[in-house]
């Protein structure tokens, strides 16, 4: 494909499309295509990728630029689980207009369970915004990302714009499917302690992460979100995972630090916590989407043998 600006489809019902880009005169030429259509027809505009990207866009699109709202998506998505509620707050923010956003929320250097959750929540864009008039646009750098890479955004995406082409992906699966096999198996961890739990034991909880906490690399302030989140998560546990569990703690490389809850509750519900609560909700979803917001990675395993929250935080 030659570096120009190629034909961009109109918004309207939900569309997402799935961007193979080779070059970065590729990748601004289309991107920037795609922003230009969005300010043309009056809908509101999202860029949401690496700050890299954001460097060699702003420039491309010159006062046109103005109109669009960038994000650097290696802040807001660190956690994938964060990106979604940010992408529905955006479109919710223009009522009756069929919001346009680019999303980036894999590229070269995420680590594997970092792609396994971002690969997830591509699936589940496709359900959360299903009833909604919305273009989703997601760039894959496909000379710099591994070929499983590649392969899972023909799974995740309806179409594909590859070449200079319109295409429709035959390979895209049932988000739930998608999802399920993102459930690989969390690795076994060196040297973590566990505490067995039960229902009146919230206080020993907090104690037992405050202590442990302090021992590691976390400035104070992460050490009081890895408290929340922990206790956000056991709250949840013995409500809804049968009344008793265990948390382990430990840290892994690079001096992050883990948490994980395990119990015997089940995950009816695949965007819970992906969705920002309303602020009169008294539903489930509020601990697990603050789960979300305070820590850099969430993994979440729902099998017949329980509920597995694993909880990453970085110094």
């Amino acid at each position: 494909m030659t570096d120009t600006a190629r034909p961009v489809v109109s918004a309207g019902p939900f569309v997402h499309p799935a961007l193979f880009y080779r070059t970065t005169g590729e990748y601004v030429a289309t991107v920037g295509s795609f922003a230009r259509a969005a300010l043309a027809a009056g809908e509101p505009c999202l860029i949401a990728v690496p700050a890299y990207q954001l460097e060699a866009l702003r420039p491309a699109l010159g006062d046109t630029g103005d109109g669009v709202e960038f994000v650097d998506m290696t802040i807001l998505g660190r956690n994938p689980g964060r990106i979604l509620a940010a992408l529905q707050g955006f479109a919710d923010r223009h009522p009756g207009r069929a919001a346009r956003i680019v999303g980036e929320p894999i590229w070269a250097g995420r680590s594997h369970a970092e792609i396994l959750e971002a690969t997830r929540h591509e699936a589940l864009i496709n359900t959360a915004f299903a009833r909604r008039s919305a273009t989703i646009l997601c760039p894959y750098d496909v000379t710099a990302l591994p070929m499983a890479v590649v392969a899972d955004a023909r799974r995740t995406h309806p179409t594909l714009w590859d070449d200079g082409k319109d295409l429709t992906s035959a390979l895209y699966a049932d988000p739930a499917l998608v999802s399920a096999d993102c459930d690989q198996p969390l690795p076994e961890p060196v040297g973590a302690t566990a505490l067995a739990y039960s229902t009146g034991q919230l206080a020993q909880i907090r104690h037992h992460a405050e202590t442990w906490a302090r021992s590691t690399a976390l400035t104070p302030a992460r050490q009081g979100d890895l408290v929340l989140a922990v206790s956000e998560a056991t709250a949840n546990s013995l409500a809804h995972g049968g009344g008793s569990g265990t948390l382990r703690l430990w840290t892994g490389e690079n001096a992050a630090v883990i948490a994980e809850i395990h119990d015997d509750g089940h995950l009816s519900d695949p965007l819970a916590g992906r969705h920002r609560p309303r602020l009169a909700s008294t539903g489930g979803g509020r601990g697990l989407w603050m789960i979300h917001q305070l820590c850099d990675l969430v993994e979440i395993r729902a099998t017949e043998g329980g509920l597995t929250l694993r909880l990453h935080m970085t110094p």
